[in-house]
C-alpha cells in the first residue's frame, strides 16, 4: 500500500477518533470537515497510484491532494488548539469568524509555498481582479472580523448605531442584525458599522442613567421642589434605589424653573416605560403638594401673588357621613372637618404612609383601593376601600405609623391633620381641653 494512502488513512482515523472523544459540538463539526478532506485525499492518492495519467495532469492532481491534506491538518490543529476540549462552547475571543480567518490565512500561506510558481505568475493580475470585484465584500469581511476581535458589543446587547436603537441579534461576516423595540430587524453592513459611532447600553454594566425634565413655578423654593420629587421617586418600581435619583436645577426658563431628574434603571429595554412612570409620579406629587407646572406663556404677577395653585376642594359635604368613625358627629361638625381637610391624590403603587415614620394625620379613602402591609409579614393584611379610615392612632397619640399603606390604583383621599382636628373638637366641645 502506498505511503500516501497510509498517511491519509492515519489522519482519517485520528480525526474520527478525536471527534468521538470530545463533547464540544464546535470541535466535532470541524473534525468532521477534516475527516472528509482526509478521506478525499486517501481516495485520490489511491486512484493516482493505480491509474496511468499524463505527467502534467498527475502533477496538478498531486498538488491538489497536498492542498486537501494541508487544509484538513490546519483545520484540525486550529480546532483542537483554540477550543475547550471538555466544555461545549466557543471561546469568547475566538468566535467562528475568527477561527475561519485563521484557518484561511494559514492555508493561503502554505498553498502559496506548495504552488509557488503558479501563484507567483498570477498574483498581480489576480489581486487586482479580486480587489475590484470584491471590494465591498472584503470591506465587510474585515470589518466583521475586527468587530469579533474587539468586541464593541455582543449578541443580546442594546446599542445605538447611526441613530437607530436595537438589540444585537446576529453578527455575520457581512453584516450585523439588530431588533428594534418595534420588533423590526435592521441590517447594518459591517463596513458601515466600522465607520460609525456605537453606543453600547450594556457595557460595562446593563444599568444606565436616564433623565427627564419638568418645570415648576418660580414662587416655589427649589429645595421644596427637589424634596417633593425625591420623595415621589422613593421606592418607585423599576427604578434602581442603590443609586439615589438626582434632581438638578437645570435652567431658568421664561415661564418656569426647569429641573433635570436623573435616575437609574436596570435595562435599556425599559427606558420609555421608566420615563413614563417618573413623569407620572412627579405629576401626582406636584398636585398633592400644590406645586404648579406653568404653561409655556409669559405672565405678569403682582408682588402679593403666589406661585402655588389653589387647592381644589372637590370633596362632597356629605363624604364623612358615610364614614363610620364620623357618623356620630352632627352635620355642622362634619362640615367643620371638611373645611380643615385636604384632598390628596396618590398614583397606583405609591406609598401613602410608611411603617415607623412619624405621622400627625388620618386619611379617608374617597375613591380607589389601598393595601395595608406590616413589616415581617408576607402579603397584605388588609384592603381599604371607599369610606375606610387609616392613620387615626397617629393623629390621636402622635405615635409612629403602625403599618405601611400603598395605593393599589389611583386613590382620592381626604387628609385631616392633628391641628385641624383639634381646632374642630375644641370649637364644638370646649370642655375637651380640661
Amino acid at each position: 500500500m502506498p505511503v500516501r494512502v497510509i498517511v491519509g488513512l492515519a489522519f482519517l482515523v485520528t480525526s474520527l477518533g478525536l471527534r468521538r472523544a470530545t463533547i464540544n459540538r464546535h470541535i466535532r463539526g470541524r473534525l468532521f470537515l477534516s475527516a472528509v478532506l482526509f478521506a478525499a485525499y486517501t481516495v485520490s492518492a489511491a486512484s493516482l497510484h493505480g491509474l496511468s495519467v499524463p505527467v502534467d495532469t498527475r502533477q496538478t492532481l498531486e498538488a491538489v491532494n497536498w492542498l486537501l491534506i494541508v487544509f484538513g491538518v490546519i483545520n484540525l490543529a486550529v480546532a483542537l488548539t483554540i477550543n475547550p476540549w471538555r466544555v461545549d462552547r466557543i471561546p469568547e475571543r475566538f468566535p467562528n469568524i475568527v477561527q475561519d480567518t485563521i484557518v484561511i490565512a494559514l492555508f493561503a500561506i502554505v498553498a502559496t509555498l506548495i504552488l509557488r510558481d503558479r501563484v507567483m505568475a498570477t498574483t498581480a493580475v489576480g489581486a487586482v481582479v479580486i480587489g475590484l470585484a470584491l471590494q465591498d465584500t472584503l470591506g465587510n469581511l474585515f470589518a466583521g472580523l475586527a468587530i469579533q476581535v474587539e468586541k464593541p458589543f455582543r449578541v443580546g446587547d442594546w446599542v445605538t448605531i447611526g441613530g437607530q436603537d436595537g438589540m444585537v441579534s446576529e453578527i455575520t461576516w457581512r453584516a450585523t442584525k439588530m431588533r428594534t423595540k418595534a420588533g423590526n430587524f435592521v441590517v447594518v453592513p459591517n463596513s458601515v458599522l466600522a465607520k460609525d459611532t456605537i453606543v453600547n447600553y450594556c457595557e460595562p454594566t446593563r444599568s444606565l442613567r436616564l433623565q427627564v425634565e419638568v418645570g415648576a413655578s418660580y414662587e416655589v423654593p427649589p429645595n421644596v421642589v427637589k424634596t417633593v420629587i425625591r420623595q415621589a421617586l422613593r421606592d418607585a418600581p423599576g427604578i434602581l434605589q442603590d443609586r439615589a435619583p438626582e434632581v438638578l436645577l437645570g435652567e431658568f426658563a421664561n415661564s418656569s424653573i426647569v429641573y433635570r431628574v436623573r435616575f437609574w434603571i436596570g435595562d435599556f429595554e425599559a427606558d420609555e416605560r421608566a420615563k413614563d412612570l417618573v413623569r407620572a409620579l412627579i405629576y401626582y406629587a406636584f398636585k398633592r403638594n400644590n406645586i404648579m407646572i406653568p404653561y409655556p406663556i409669559q405672565v405678569e404677577l403682582s408682588a402679593d401673588e403666589g406661585g402655588m395653585a389653589p387647592v381644589s376642594r372637590t370633596v362632597a359635604a356629605d363624604t364623612l357621613a358615610e364614614v363610620a368613625l364620623f357618623s356620630p358627629l352632627s352635620v355642622s361638625e362634619r362640615a367643620a372637618l371638611i373645611a380643615v381637610a385636604k384632598p390628596v391624590q396618590y398614583a397606583a403603587g405609591e406609598t401613602i404612609v410608611r411603617q415607623g415614620e412619624a405621622g400627625r394625620s388620618l386619611f379617608v379613602v374617597v375613591r380607589g383601593e389601598a393595601s395595608v402591609r406590616l413589616a415581617g409579614t408576607d402579603g397584605e393584611v388588609a384592603r381599604l376601600r371607599n369610606g375606610d379610615v387609616f392613620g387615626e392612632m397617629s393623629l390621636l397619640t402622635g405615635e409612629p405609623r403602625t403599618a405601611t399603606v400603598s395605593a393599589v390604583d389611583d386613590c382620592d383621599l381626604v387628609e385631616i391633620d392633628a391641628e385641624g382636628f383639634r381646632t374642630v373638637v375644641m370649637a364644638n366641645h370646649p370642655c375637651s381641653n380640661v
